[in-house]
């Protein structure tokens, strides 16, 4: 079955939406409910991410992809498995989206809807950890594609839940989550002074990884 442009960009923001609205509610919860331990609040951030985003890639991948992040957009661009204004559709979708998301748990968790965070997330090794975080993701996306596209979701979300604690940034790993959580001023946010460095890290990473892996995923003629 295939589906139109207006439905794809559709699933990008239902599902883009729904991804922050876990990231940032899920963060705001944990940091309630631990008492002031931070390993604890991360771990619920953590699960909750995980597992969110196995749901949205197994409801939406049919439809859209489930790109639900700029670098994926990015890799299967250079791919040219998704055309160029496409490909910036679902980019102008997936910001938008992950701004409502945000937004939405804000409400959920009676925060003010607009927030400018504060939360400093700025040194070499953090951008660093996101070039490998992001890196890892593009990686284990294409790979599984190649060997088992089945695992894609179960994949994403695995990695996604190591990469909250292998790396130093907390594996953001994607552009609109970035973006997204510079306006929330809670457990999950990002100073929006901080948050140019850690795109251009994802970015550069999904450049790398889609050209590696273009070379070590061919067939051999």
């Amino acid at each position: 079955m295939t589906f139109n442009l207006s439905r794809r960009l559709a699933a990008e923001f239902i599902g883009t939406a729904f991804l922050l609205a876990t990231v940032v509610g899920s963060g705001i919860m944990g940091e309630n409910l631990a008492g002031g331990n931070a390993a604890i609040a991360l771990l619920g951030n953590t699960i909750a991410t995980g597992a969110i985003l196995v749901v949205l890639i197994l409801v939406f991948g049919p439809i859209s992809g489930a790109h639900f992040n700029p670098a994926v957009t990015l890799s299967f661009l250079l791919r040219r498995e998704i055309g160029a204004r496409m490909a910036l559709a679902y980019v102008a979708v997936q910001i938008a989206a992950g701004i409502c998301g945000t937004m939405a748990a804000h409400i959920m968790f009676a925060e003010p809807v607009l927030m400018i965070s504060t939360n400093a997330r700025t040194d070499v090794g953090q951008w660093f950890a996101e070039f490998i975080a992001t890196f890892g993701l593009i990686a284990t996306i294409l790979a599984c594609i190649k060997f088992r596209a089945d695992a894609v979701p179960y994949a994403v979300g695995l990695y996604i839940t190591a990469g909250y604690w292998f790396t130093a940034s907390t594996s953001f790993a994607n552009p609109a989550v970035t973006i997204a959580r510079s306006l929330t001023d809670t457990f999950s946010g990002i100073a929006p002074a901080h948050a140019p460095a850690f795109i251009a890290a994802q970015l550069a990473a999904a450049m790398a990884a889609t050209a590696i892996f273009a070379w070590l995923l061919r067939d051999e003629e």
